[in-house]
């Protein structure tokens, strides 16, 4: 695949020198790009700022504002949507050179200069950023098909869930038991297709900002009860203990550990939590600790009056350590032979971060694993 490009190359040539402007202008315009002219760094971030060009072609040795730190400012960018390459000119050494890339810049070239060896570098990085784009478009067109092809996928799905569930209340017609013990096969295998679905909607929709959180001041402690409450049959099912605590001195002061947050979002990440702990511990207990603090246990630079602590320790088979870096990744997939699309706890982190908070994880083969969650008050 190939974009289509129905303008020429945008060039953007920085030098504090009006002559090397005009000469750099005049060696590139016979190659029918579009260019424009900066005579300092400030006066190139405003302009990249209103328009990114496709390449920035940018002096070193400049007044207020040297090349690198316009280079570390155009990479420090966040409202950049796409790649810009930099090509540093410079009259220096060495050591010049290295600064410049270890800034951020794709490529230098030294004055005085040829004219064919400019050329050549510049056809250089815009084949680079021809490609990045490419490969940019390719993703966000197959990330448009899954999130379309996702939402498709959940319609029917409810659909049949609810036929099924009327076909096991004998609605249409009576049922024998072991029919009735088949159509539960197939309801919870609909169910966890369906929960797949909502999650692969839910990461999409976090990925493309698209994501809006309903901020309200939340009781940690009862959402977590009420999770607790919903998943502890699945516990007992397999002989396992489901406990929550808190450091609270009272039950009063426990209904008071409330934070500012999206409810439903904060529901799913506990119900993601332990309901992994169940499936994957076969004996033992899982435990729930949930505590406040007025200081930051985390190195996030969040301005609070406070943080709530919810870690989610389990007795279960634990993590390898190689795993456990990788863990709260895309797809990220663990080697026990139950883990899902891998989904779960990628989107957990998403959800936990759009609240400005952080999760990580501790295990040992053999012990366990504990999830912790950090959020600020900020009440």
């Amino acid at each position: 695949m190939s974009v289509r490009r129905s303008r020429p190359d945008r060039i953007l040539v920085v030098d504090d020198v009006y002559d090397n402007l005009l000469l750099i202008e005049n060696i590139l315009d016979d190659e029918q790009y579009s260019i424009e002219l900066a005579s300092d760094g400030f006066s190139a971030l405003a302009a990249i700022d209103r328009e990114p060009p496709d390449l920035v072609l940018l002096d070193v040795m400049m007044p207020e504002m040297h090349g690198y730190e316009v280079t570390r400012r155009i990479r420090d960018n966040d409202k950049l949507l796409s790649y810009v390459p930099i090509l540093l000119v410079t009259a220096h050494d060495q050591t010049s050179a290295v600064e410049g890339l270890d800034a951020g810049a794709d490529d230098f070239i030294r004055k005085p200069f040829d004219t064919e060896e400019l050329l050549a570098r510049v056809r250089s990085l815009l084949r680079l950023k021809h490609s990045i784009d490419e490969r940019e478009e390719m993703l966000r067109q197959r990330e448009d098909f899954v999130s379309r092809l996702t939402h498709d996928l959940r319609i029917p799905l409810v659909a049949a869930d609810r036929m099924l569930h009327l076909f096991l209340q004998e609605t249409y017609c009576p049922l024998s038991d072991d029919m009735k013990e088949a159509l539960q096969v197939v309801i919870r295998s609909n169910d966890n297709l369906l929960q797949m679905v909502n999650t692969l909607l839910e990461v999409y929709r976090h990925d493309a900002g698209q994501k809006k959180l309903t901020l309200v001041p939340c009781n940690i402690k009862q959402l977590c009860q009420d999770v607790v409450q919903e998943l502890n049959p699945l516990a007992q099912a397999k002989n396992l203990e489901l406990t929550l605590e808190t450091d609270a001195a009272s039950e009063a002061d426990a209904k008071e550990i409330k934070v500012l947050a999206d409810q439903m979002e904060l529901r799913r990440v506990f119900s993601n939590l332990i309901g992994n702990a169940i499936k994957f511990t076969d004996r033992g207990s899982i435990r729930i600790r949930l505590n406040q603090s007025e200081h930051n246990p985390t190195d996030l630079t969040v301005i609070s009056n406070g943080w709530v602590t919810i870690a989610v320790q389990d007795t279960g088979a634990g993590i390898p350590l190689e795993d456990q870096a990788v863990i709260f990744e895309r797809f990220r997939q663990g080697r026990n032979r139950r883990a899902d699309s891998g989904l779960g706890l990628y989107l957990s982190r998403r959800i936990v971060e759009a609240h400005q908070g952080k999760i990580q994880v501790e295990s040992k083969l053999g012990e366990g694993s504990t999830f912790t969650l950090y959020l600020p008050t900020r009440m």
